[in-house]
């Protein structure tokens, strides 16, 4: 018992020391990460929750700026955001920069940075890189993949056809992902873009009796102030079985198969930190996303009248009631 004892202790011993190590010998080091989008945005909050996760610890100083391009989606303010982000790059002078989303890659690090020294990731860029030139010998990251063909099938169990209803903010975003679910699964949609939060009501109501299942985009965080609102008027007005690919849109959903924001901000520190102990960003490939939660709302179940599988209910990562 005294060796195990004493074998036990020479192990933590040595993880305590290297990890005392390794958070002396990043002491000083910077990472930026610049968010597309605003604070309190569920999905880049748990993108940074996923950083933060990986860096405590570490000696490394993390800091964060914001676009802030979902609330304000004209050109001329996406640019002129990417531009105070170039110049607090150049105030703070970051190791490696992390680019959440889109714009941050669109107007920042493609315009700016296209193989410069300064070591770029991005993470939740829409499904394909290329279209931005990906990777530069400077960038790597993990692109975001809705797992949309396993959400469909699973709302076609509950609905009367197969026609394919899309509702979400008119945001650069939401037409990205449409264009992908038409060009990667061949799918045919009826969609409608409001342009606030009484048009995306109007929608809602409008694609009740033109499509047989209703996808929920993002919100877009816009319309977090009329939450309970939303809530209640999807419940008063729902005909048709709802899906999403958002865990924080569950509540007006039947089913959701959601993506991790975690898992992208998991991954991008990971890289950062192995970009700060010596590897090339070339040298690391681009992949995709493959975590996911099943989110089943028996409340909106109840609703429509629709008869939950036993075996659906048991492989829920969660359940809403």
């Amino acid at each position: 018992m005294r060796k195990l004892f004493v074998v036990v202790m020479s192990v933590i011993s040595i993880f305590s020391f290297c990890t005392a190590s390794l958070s002396q010998s990043l002491a000083g080091k910077k990472v930026l990460f610049v968010d597309s989008y605003h604070e309190g945005y569920a999905w880049g909050d748990g993108i940074i929750s996923g950083i933060k996760t990986v860096l405590e610890g570490s000696g490394v100083e993390l800091k964060i700026f914001r676009m802030d391009t979902k609330r304000n989606g004209e050109k001329a303010f996406k640019e002129s955001a990417a531009l105070k982000a170039k110049a607090e790059i150049e105030d703070f002078k970051p190791d490696v920069v992390i680019a959440g989303d889109d714009n941050a890659s669109k107007y920042l690090v493609v315009p700016y940075y296209k193989d410069a020294s300064l070591p770029f990731i991005f993470c939740g860029v829409n499904w394909d890189a290329t279209g931005y030139g990906f990777p530069f010998k400077n960038v790597t990251g993990m692109l975001e993949v809705t797992p949309i063909p396993q959400l469909v099938e699973q709302l076609q169990l509950f609905a009367k056809g197969d026609r394919v209803g899309f509702l979400a903010p008119d945001v650069e975003t939401a037409l990205k992902e449409v264009e992908n679910y038409k060009k990667v699964f061949g799918m045919t949609l009826t969609t409608y873009y409001a342009k606030d939060f009484e048009d995306y009501k109007k929608g809602f109501t409008e694609l009740q009796s033109k499509v047989d299942m209703l996808i929920f985009h993002s919100d877009g965080g816009l319309y977090d102030d009329h939450a309970a609102e939303m809530k209640q008027f999807v419940e008063d007005n729902l005909k048709i079985p709802s899906g999403s690919a958002y865990d924080f849109m569950a509540p007006y959903a039947l089913i959701s198969y959601a993506k991790s924001p975690e898992e992208q901000g998991v991954w991008s520190a990971e890289t950062a930190m192995k970009i700060l102990g010596g590897q090339s960003p070339a040298d690391i490939p681009i992949v995709k996303n493959t975590q996911g939660l099943l989110i089943i709302n028996t409340r909106i179940a109840k609703i429509l009248s629709a008869e939950l599988p036993f075996e659906l209910i048991q492989s829920a990562d969660k359940v809403i009631e």
